[in-house]
C-alpha cells in the first residue's frame, strides 16, 4: 500500500490515474435524489440488500428497475408483493412503505438475447436509466463451464449491449470478485486481461458440446481454482473493453456473508461458502476440514458490501471521464486480520452455546494442515459413520441418505479448501480513500470500514442468524437445543471411552502373540547371527 503515488494518482493497467481532488464531500443520498436505477441480480443475496438500502437511506431516488424472471401464472404485481415480503424489507414496509411503489419490476432473464425485454420495456430503460449496477452472476463455484459462460460472461454482454443504448447513463457497475486472479499473490486495484478472449470464448462455448468441453476446461482455467473464478476474469475484460464508451467501475468484494448490523444483525440467505461449512459443522456432519489456521481468511459483511457498491456508484457519476475504468477490491484481511483458525475457535464456541436444533453428533470437528491426516479424518469420520447409519436404515426399511449427503459435503468443502489453504495480499487504496472523502453523515449511514467488524459479536450474530433466517430454528428452541447438545455430548464421550477401552482389550489379548511375535524375531535374528560367526571362524 506504500507503493501508492502521493500526487493524487493512482496505476491503472499500467496509465496514470488522476483521483480526484478532495473537495466538499456530497451526500451519497443526495446524489440519488431523482436518479432512475437498473438493477440485475435484484433477488439475490446481495442484491436484496441493495434494493432495501436505496428505499430507506435514498429514498428521493425516482425509480428503481429490477430485471426479474417471469413466473408462469403469476403476474408482475403478484411477484412484486411477493418480494417486498421478504424480512429485509419490513422496516421499509414499516416505517416508509409508500418508498416501495418506485419498484418497477421488468421481465426479462440474463440468459435471454436482449435479456428478454419487450420492447416498451427496452425503450423505457433506453430513455430513463441513469445508473446500472450489475449483481447477477452464478455463484456456484462447480457450475459447468457452459453455464458459467451463458450467465457470468454473455449475461453482462447482454447488459452491457444495452447500457451502451442509455442516453443518460452516469454509471455503471460490475460487481466482481476479489478471487479473479488467484494465480496472482498480491491483487491490485487495477485491469488484469483475461486468460483467453472473451468474446472468443464465448463463441467457443457455444459451438462445441459437453463432451469436448469438459476436456479442455482444465487447460482453460490453467490453475484458476473453479469456473466461476474463470468466467470473472473474462468478464472484467470484457467490461474493460467498454472504456469510453460507458463510465464504468468495478467492485471486487471478497466472501460476501451475513449482515453485521443491517437490515438485520446476522441475516442472511443460502448454504454457500463459511455459512454451509457451519452448518455442516453445528450438525456434526463435517468433523474435519482441510485447512491452514494461521492463513488470514477475508470476509465482507453483505451490509458493508453494498454500502461501498453504493458509494462507487455516486464517485463513479460525479467523474465524468469515461476512458477511465474504477476498481476497488473490497476486502478484509489488510486492516482488520483475523486467521481461519481463529474464526473456526470463535465459532466453536458460540456453537456450543447456541446450538442447532437438529444434529447427528455432537460438533467436535477440527482443522488439519495435512492433506493425508484431512483424508484419513475424512474416511473415518465422515463416510463410515455415514454408511453405517445408512445400513442401519436399510436395516429399518427407510431411505438411506446420510452417504449422499456427505458427497455433496464433500464437493463443497474441496471447493471451499482451495481458500483455506492458500493466502492473497489485496491493495485496497481507492476504497479505503473512498471512505475517506465520505461525509461524518455518509460514514454512519453508509458504513463500510472494515476495521468497524468486531469478530466476536459478528460471529455470534452469524450463526445465530443461520438458525433463524436460513434454519428456521426460533430464539425458543435454544433451551431445547443445549439439551440435546448435552446428551450428543454424553454419547460422544461414552463412544470414545467405548473405543479406547476395545482397543486396550484387543491389546492386552493379543499382548502374548504381539511379544511372542517380537521375541521370534529377535531369537531368529540371534541365531542368524551365530550361524553367520560360526562360519567365518570355520572358514
Amino acid at each position: 500500500m506504500g507503493d501508492q503515488p502521493q500526487n493524487g494518482s493512482a496505476m491503472n493497467d499500467g496509465r496514470m490515474m488522476t483521483v480526484l481532488p478532495e473537495m466538499a464531500p456530497c451526500s451519497i443520498a443526495e446524489s440519488y435524489a431523482g436518479r432512475s436505477i437498473f438493477i440485475t441480480g435484484a433477488t439475490g443475496f446481495m442484491g436484496k440488500i441493495m434494493v432495501e438500502k436505496l428505499l430507506r437511506d435514498c429514498g428521493e431516488v425516482r425509480c428503481i428497475y429490477l430485471l426479474i424472471r417471469a413466473k408462469k401464472g403469476i403476474d408482475p404485481a403478484q411477484r412484486k408483493e411477493e418480494y417486498v415480503k421478504n424480512i429485509v424489507f419490513d422496516q421499509v414496509r414499516e416505517q416508509c412503505g409508500a418508498r416501495l411503489d418506485k419498484i418497477r419490476l421488468i421481465r426479462g432473464d440474463i440468459l435471454s438475447e436482449g435479456l428478454g425485454l419487450s420492447e416498451d420495456d427496452h425503450r423505457e430503460l433506453v430513455e430513463n436509466v441513469e445508473m446500472v449496477f450489475h449483481c447477477a452472476a452464478n455463484v456456484r463455484f462447480d457450475q459447468h463451464i457452459r453455464q458459467a459462460v451463458d450467465i457470468n460472461l454473455n449475461g453482462t454482454i447482454r447488459v452491457l449491449t444495452l447500457a451502451e443504448k442509455m442516453r443518460k447513463l452516469v454509471s455503471f457497475v460490475h460487481v466482481s470478485t476479489s478471487y479473479c486472479q488467484c494465480n496472482e499473490a498480491v491483487l491490485e486495484e487495477k485491469h488484469y486481461p483475461a486468460p483467453q478472449n472473451p468474446e472468443g470464448i464465448s463463441k467457443m462455448v457455444g459451438l462445441l458440446d459437453d463432451d469436448i468441453l469438459d476436456l479442455i476446461t482444465p487447460r482453460l482455467l490453467n490453475n484458476l481454482p473453479n469456473t466461476y473464478a474463470y468466467t470473472k476474469a473474462l468478464t472484467e475484460d470484457m467490461v474493460y473493453q467498454y472504456r469510453g464508451k460507458l463510465p464504468i467501475a468495478i467492485a471486487r468484494p471478497s466472501i460476501v456473508t451475513a449482515a453485521m448490523r443491517e437490515p438485520l444483525p446476522g441475516w442472511g440467505e443460502g448454504t454457500n461458502g463459511p455459512t454451509g461449512l457451519l452448518i455442516g459443522a453445528g450438525r456434526g456432519v463435517i468433523r474435519s476440514m482441510h485447512c491452514n489456521g494461521e492463513y488470514l481468511a477475508d470476509f465482507m459483511p453483505v451490509d458493508l458490501t453494498m454500502n461501498a457498491i453504493i458509494a462507487i456508484g455516486t464517485e463513479r457519476m460525479r467523474d465524468p471521464r469515461k476512458e477511465e475504468v474504477m476498481y476497488y477490491n473490497l476486502t478484509s484481511s489488510a486492516d482488520n486480520p483475523i486467521s481461519w483458525g481463529e474464526v473456526l475457535e470463535m465459532g466453536r464456541s458460540v456453537l456450543n452455546d447456541n446450538p442447532f436444533c437438529f444434529a447427528l453428533w455432537y460438533p467436535d470437528g477440527s482443522i488439519k494442515s495435512n492433506y493425508l491426516y484431512h483424508l484419513l479424518c475424512v474416511i473415518f469420520f465422515h463416510y463410515l459413520p455415514a454408511y453405517l447409519i445408512d445400513f442401519l436404515l436399510v436395516l429399518l426399511r427407510r431411505k438411506p441418505f446420510l452417504v449422499k449427503v456427505q458427497k455433496r459435503i464433500s464437493a463443497g468443502l474441496t471447493i471451499l479448501q482451495y481458500y483455506t489453504t492458500k493466502e492473497w495480499i489485496f491493495r485496497c487504496e481507492n476504497a479505503k480513500s473512498l471512505y475517506r472523502r465520505l461525509s461524518h453523515d455518509d460514514r454512519k449511514r453508509f458504513y463500510f470500514d472494515v476495521t468497524e467488524i468486531n469478530y466476536q459479536t459478528y460471529l455470534y450474530d452469524f450463526i445465530l442468524g443461520a438458525r433463524q433466517y436460513i434454519l428456521k430454528e426460533a430464539p425458543e428452541t435454544l433451551p431445547q437445543a443445549r439439551k440435546l447438545l448435552r446428551k450428543l455430548y454424553i454419547m460422544d464421550k461414552i463412544v470414545q471411552i467405548a473405543l479406547y477401552v476395545l482397543g486396550l482389550w484387543l491389546f492386552w489379548m493379543y499382548l502374548e502373540l504381539i511379544t511372542g511375535s517380537i521375541q521370534f524375531v529377535f531369537d531368529t535374528a540371534i541365531v542368524g547371527l551365530r550361524g553367520s560367526t560360526t562360519v567365518r571362524q570355520g572358514l
